[in-house]
């Protein structure tokens, strides 16, 4: 680990780490627990469209708050500690009308913070970027803690437990923001270029869709996996263990993402990803009763989120230099796991009813697989990073 990241490595990862088990405890569980209080499938697939969509909007204004003051952390601090305070209202809700307010006005700012400290991640790293993966795997250490025991206690207790333990891990997440350093971008010889000039560019524009297309594939599998499985008969534990073991390989791979990124590249790296995204999302689909099958297809998220994160990011570190760093990060959140991912919770909502698991996770698959010729034709042909 680099000198630039020794000082603030634990406070950083620490904030990753319950930032990620807060994820773990609603990516995996939300929709079950939605569907305990009555809600349908269409209503699950909206309401959970809304805890990605609200990543278009909260991550651009933060950046652009965030790149004028030239300030990240206060605006991370403000928005743990405003999610906070808007979650407590879910205990009040029982409508599908109240619920979709309280989860847009919470997820609003939960999803701003996540982009800056990303930022303050990378500016923290400085020239050992491609160490970012060694901070981020304490990310994936809390979704596993906390999906493994969640599925075990939603299993004694049933899924009443599901917010307050949220909101624990929200809390936790504010109080590791307070302790995080801020650190601002390093000063450029030549000023940044715009933003709309970046997006110009073919191979950032065609990069950025596949992100969004990848994130539309996940967005179906992070609203319904859940319900899907224990449709096939697993039990809450064992669907927790599935969702935990998913992470693992997803640790693994952030290990030697470092190796991978200097070996292959980012470009080889989203190549692989894609076509290995394309296979997990017709395993999980078609093949769900079969054990030993979701175990494979569990291991392949180290590819399709895993490996493909780290190299996306990695390459939005560079596009994105100086002074449109926080807008370069809101950009690809917004568009990957905003637009993308609540894209493919909502569609997957509407098929989920009258086509059944298999046609929905096919969607998922065409469109990692459109992702993959966007990737093909025009990202980083002839680079590396």
């Amino acid at each position: 680990m680099s000198k630039a990241v020794a000082m603030p490595y634990w406070r950083l990862s620490a904030y990753y780490l319950f930032y990620f088990g807060a994820l773990g405890a609603l990516v995996p569980f939300w929709g079950p627990y939605l569907q305990s209080h009555g809600f349908s499938a269409a209503a699950i697939g909206a309401l959970m469209a809304i805890l990605m969509g609200t990543k278009l909007a909260a991550p651009m204004l933060w950046g652009w708050l965030a790149d004028h003051f030239g300030a990240r952390m206060p605006l991370v601090r403000v928005s743990a500690f405003a999610t906070c305070v808007t979650f407590v209202a879910i205990f009040w809700t029982q409508s599908l009308w109240s619920v979709a307010a309280v989860m847009l006005v919470f997820s609003f700012f939960w999803n701003a913070a996540l982009p800056q400290m990303e930022s303050v991640t990378f500016n923290h790293l400085g020239a050992a970027a491609n160490r970012y993966a060694r901070v981020r795997l304490w990310g994936s250490v809390g979704f596993i803690l906390v999906v493994g025991v969640l599925g075990w206690w939603v299993g004694l207790a049933g899924t009443g437990v599901i917010p307050g333990t949220v909101l624990a891990l929200f809390v936790a997440v504010w109080m590791s923001a307070m302790l995080v350093p801020d650190c601002s971008h390093s000063q450029q010889a030549h000023p940044a270029p715009s933003i709309r000039r970046l997006l110009a560019r073919p191979e950032i524009a065609f990069f950025l869709l596949s992100c969004f297309l990848m994130q539309f594939s996940h967005g179906i599998y992070y609203a319904f996996y859940s319900i899907h499985l224990e449709a096939a008969g697993y039990s809450s534990a064992l669907v927790g263990v599935l969702w935990a073991f998913g992470v693992v390989a997803e640790v693994l791979v952030f290990l030697r993402m470092h190796w991978l990124l200097e070996r292959f590249g980012a470009r080889r790296i989203l190549l692989a990803s894609l076509v290995l995204a394309v296979l997990r999302w017709n395993l999980i689909g078609w093949l769900a009763p079969i054990l030993v099958i979701q175990v494979l297809a569990q291991s392949l998220h180290a590819a399709t989120f895993g490996a493909f994160h780290a190299s996306a990011i990695h390459l939005v570190h560079h596009y994105f230099p100086g002074s449109v760093q926080g807008r370069g990060q809101a950009l690809y959140n917004s568009l990957s796991f905003g637009a993308g991912g609540g894209a493919g919770s909502l569609l997957g909502g509407q098929l989920w009813g009258p086509l059944g698991a298999g046609p929905t996770f096919a969607l998922g698959s065409a469109a990692a697989l459109i992702g993959w010729l966007c990737v093909f034709w025009f990202v980083d042909r002839e680079r590396r990073f």
